[in-house]
C-alpha cells in the first residue's frame, strides 16, 4: 500500500460510477415485470448490430470496435419480463412515474439540482446487451455532493437508465442473452476524478451504496427501500488514470472489499506500462506490416492447439516484434503480461489467445528447429519477438489485426480502454473495449420530455427519510452503536422496522436474532424466506411470554408459513415456555441442591422452555 505523496506523483486521478438497480413494479419504458424469477421462455430472436453516428455525425470508437467482431447475438425472450418494448419492435412507453419517483429521492440525498426538464437519450451500445443496440438513459440531477470523512466529493451527475440483458453464454461467434432484465430501472451516480488514493475511492463507494439502501419513502410509519438487493443489483465502474497513462475505466465491480486493490493494481499496470513504452523505443522496435501464412511450417508442430486447428480447415499466422524480445514477457500486474494485454485483444475476435516467443514453446509442441524456421520466415533478428495465432482464416486474420493494433499501441501509449474484472482478489483486469466517447450519444426521438416541477421535488424530499436520520432512529431504538451500525447496513433493516412496529419492546432481541441466529442457520444450510407477519407472530408470542428468546431461533428453524404453523412447530417441539408454578415445581424437585448446581440442570433439560432470568430470580433462596 502506496502513500498519498506516491499517488499525488504519478498525477493519480479516480472516479466512480455506481450504477444501482432500483425496486420497481414495472420496467422503465414499459408494464413488464421488473423482477426477474424463473420466467418461462417463450422464443428466441437473433440480431447482427453495427456501428452508426451519433448526434455529432462521428461513429464512436467503442461501438466501431464492437462491430468489427462481427458476431450474432441470440436473444431468449420470456412470457412476463419480456416484451416487444424490449426487442425494439414497439416504441416505448410512458416513463416509469415510480422510478422517476426514486430518482428524484436520490438526487435530493445527494444534494443533486434538477432541471425544470429531463431529456431521454438514446447511448449507443453493439456489444450485443441491448437488442436495439442503445440504451435509454437521461440526466435527472446534476451538481451535488457526497461528504466522506469531512470532505465534499463532487458529484457532477446522475442518470436514470435501463439495466442491460443478462449474458447466458457463447458459442463461436455467437452470444446468447436473456431478455428478462433488460429495461429493469436503475440510476448511475458519478463522482468527478477528485478522488486521492484507492482507500479514498472504497470509502466513497461504501458512503455511496449506504445512502442508496437507507434512503427511502415514508409509508405508513414505515420507511420502503427504493433499490433491490442482493449479487448484480449495484454495480461499481472505477475510472482510473496517471500523467503518463490514460483514462482506464474498470467495469463490474460487485464486490468493494476489493476496489483498493484493483485501483492499486490498475495504477502500477500503467506504470509498468510506461516503463514497457520507454524501454521499447529505447530499443528502436517496430511492428514493421502485416501477418504472414505459416501455416506449412506449422504443420510440423505437435500440440494440441495447432494440430486440431489444422484439422479442422484453420491456418496459423505469424508476425514479427521487431525489438520486442523479452518484452511480451514482462509482469504488469500478477499473472498478467505485456503478453497478455495483446492477446486479450485477439480474444475479442473469437481465438483461445495467441501464442508468443517469450513463452515456453515447448508446450506447444513448438522444436527449436521450427522456432529457427519462423524467425527465418519472418525476418527476425536477436532482440526480435513474434507472435502466433491459430483458427479459421477470418477469424485468425481479424485476432492478429487486433493483436498487432495492440503491439502497436505498446510503442506509443497506455491505451484508454474499458476493461472487465478479471480476477477481483487478486486485482486483475482484462481488455474489454475502447474505451467510449460522447459520440455514441443522441436524442431519444420516440419518448418525450419529462417535467419536473419543484412543488413535486420539494414534496418528494417532504416523504423521504435520509441515512443519517434513519441511522440516528435504530441507534436510539437499540442503544446499541455496534449492533446499531450491523442492522444499518443489513439487509433485514426492513424486516425488523416491520417487526418492531407490529411489536413493542422486543427490538434488541429482535435486531439480534436476525443478524446473529438467522445467519448461524443460514451457514448450517437452512434457507430464510418467512413471510413478515409471520416472523412479527413468533416476536409477538415471545413478548406475551409463550415462548422463551432461546426457542425463536428453533422455531425458525422449521421455517413455518402461518400463525398455525407456528403453534404446530411449539407443540410438537415442546417449545412451550415454562413459567411461574410450573417452574417452582421443578425447582421444587430438585430438592436441595445449590444453586449453581440446580441452575445447570434446569437449563441442561429445559433451554428452549425456560427463561434465564426468571429461574436465576426463583432460584435467589437457594444456597
Amino acid at each position: 500500500m502506496h502513500d498519498d505523496s506516491y499517488y499525488k506523483n504519478l498525477g493519480f486521478k479516480c472516479g466512480l460510477e455506481i450504477h444501482q438497480r432500483l425496486a420497481t413494479k414495472h420496467k422503465l419504458f414499459c408494464s413488464c415485470s421488473a423482477d426477474t424469477p424463473n420466467d418461462q421462455q417463450i422464443g428466441q430472436i437473433t440480431r447482427k448490430q453495427r456501428a452508426v453516428a451519433g448526434e455529432l455525425g462521428l461513429v464512436d470508437r467503442s461501438t466501431s470496435f464492437e462491430s468489427s467482431r462481427k458476431r450474432s447475438f441470440v436473444y431468449n425472450v420470456f412470457k412476463s419480463t419480456s416484451c416487444l418494448v424490449d426487442i425494439d419492435e414497439e416504441p416505448p412507453h410512458k416513463v416509469n412515474p415510480e422510478a422517476m419517483e426514486s430518482a428524484l429521492r436520490f438526487a435530493s440525498a445527494f444534494n443533486l439540482k434538477v432541471p425544470d426538464e429531463i431529456e431521454p437519450m438514446r447511448k449507443q451500445v453493439v456489444d450485443g446487451s441491448d437488442p436495439s443496440s442503445f440504451q435509454r438513459s437521461m440526466m435527472v440531477a446534476f451538481d451535488g455532493y457526497v461528504e466522506v470523512n469531512g470532505r465534499k466529493v463532487p458529484i457532477p451527475s446522475m442518470f436514470l437508465e435501463e439495466e442491460s440483458s443478462g449474458i447466458e453464454g457463447t458459442k463461436d461467434e455467437t452470444v446468447f442473452y436473456n431478455v428478462d432484465r433488460i429495461g429493469i430501472p436503475l440510476v448511475e451516480i458519478d463522482t468527478d476524478p477528485s478522488i486521492s488514493n484507492p482507500k479514498e475511492a472504497k470509502q466513497v463507494a461504501l458512503k455511496i451504496g449506504a445512502i442508496l439502501r437507507l434512503t427511502g419513502k415514508k409509508h405508513g410509519g414505515l420507511v420502503t427501500s427504493d433499490v433491490q438487493r442482493g449479487i448484480g443489483t449495484i454495480r461499481q465502474d472505477v475510472n482510473v488514470s496517471i500523467a503518463q497513462g490514460t483514462r482506464v475505466e474498470m467495469k463490474g465491480l460487485q464486490d468493494i472489499e476489493y476496489m483498493d486493490i484493483l485501483i492499486e493494481n490498475e495504477v502500477e499496470r500503467q506504470v509498468k506500462l510506461v516503463e514497457i513504452k520507454k524501454m521499447l523505443l529505447g530499443k528502436g522496435a517496430s511492428v514493421p506490416g502485416d501477418a504472414k501464412d505459416l501455416s506449412k511450417t506449422m504443420a510440423h508442430a505437435t500440440g494440441k492447439i495447432i494440430t486440431e486447428s489444422l484439422s479442422h480447415d484453420g491456418i496459423v499466422l505469424g508476425a514479427l516484434l521487431r525489438g520486442f524480445g523479452g518484452m511480451l514477457g514482462m509482469e504488469i500486474n500478477p499473472d498478467r503480461r505485456l503478453g497478455s494485454e495483446i492477446s486479450d485483444y485477439a480474444k475479442m475476435a473469437g481465438v483461445k489467445g495467441i501464442i508468443h516467443s517469450d513463452e515456453d514453446l515447448g508446450k506447444y509442441g513448438i522444436s527449436s528447429e521450427l522456432i529457427t524456421s519462423i524467425k527465418k520466415e519472418l525476418g527476425a533478428k536477436d532482440g526480435d519477438a513474434f507472435i502466433l495465432v491459430t483458427a479459421q482464416r477470418s477469424m485468425c486474420e481479424l485476432a492478429t489485426g487486433f493483436a498487432l493494433d495492440r503491439a502497436r499501441m505498446a510503442l506509443s501509449t497506455v491505451p484508454p480502454e474499458t476493461r472487465a474484472v478479471a480476477d477481483a482478489k487478486k486485482g486483475t483486469t482484462r481488455f474489454m473495449r475502447p474505451l467510449p466517447g460522447g459520440s455514441r450519444m443522441y436524442p431519444e426521438t420516440d419518448a418525450e420530455p419529462i417535467e419536473v416541477s419543484a412543488r413535486h421535488y420539494d414534496k418528494i424530499k417532504a416523504d423521504t427519510v435520509y441515512m443519517d436520520e434513519r441511522i440516528a432512529k435504530i441507534r436510539k431504538e437499540l442503544n446499541n452503536q455496534q449492533l446499531a451500525e450491523q442492522l444499518a447496513y443489513s439487509t433485514r433493516l426492513q424486516l425488523y422496522e416491520y417487526i418492531i412496529s407490529k411489536v413493542k419492546d422486543v427490538n434488541l432481541v429482535v435486531a439480534a436474532t436476525l443478524l446473529e441466529k438467522v445467519r448461524e442457520l443460514e451457514r448450517s444450510g437452512i434457507t430464510f424466506d418467512m413471510d413478515r407477519d409471520v416472523m412479527a407472530e413468533i416476536f409477538a408470542k415471545y413478548s406475551r411470554g409463550e415462548i422463551t428468546k432461546a426457542a425463536i431461533g428453533e422455531i425458525i428453524k422449521y421455517s413455518p408459513r402461518s400463525t398455525a404453523d407456528i403453534d404446530r412447530v411449539i407443540k410438537s417441539k415442546s417449545l412451550s415456555r415454562i413459567s411461574g408454578a410450573k417452574l417452582g415445581d421443578i425447582i421444587k424437585s430438585l430438592g436441595s441442591k445449590e444453586k449453581g448446581d440446580a441452575l445447570r440442570e434446569v437449563m441442561s433439560k429445559y433451554r428452549f422452555n425456560v427463561d434465564g432470568e426468571e429461574l436465576n430470580n426463583m432460584l435467589g433462596g437457594k444456597t
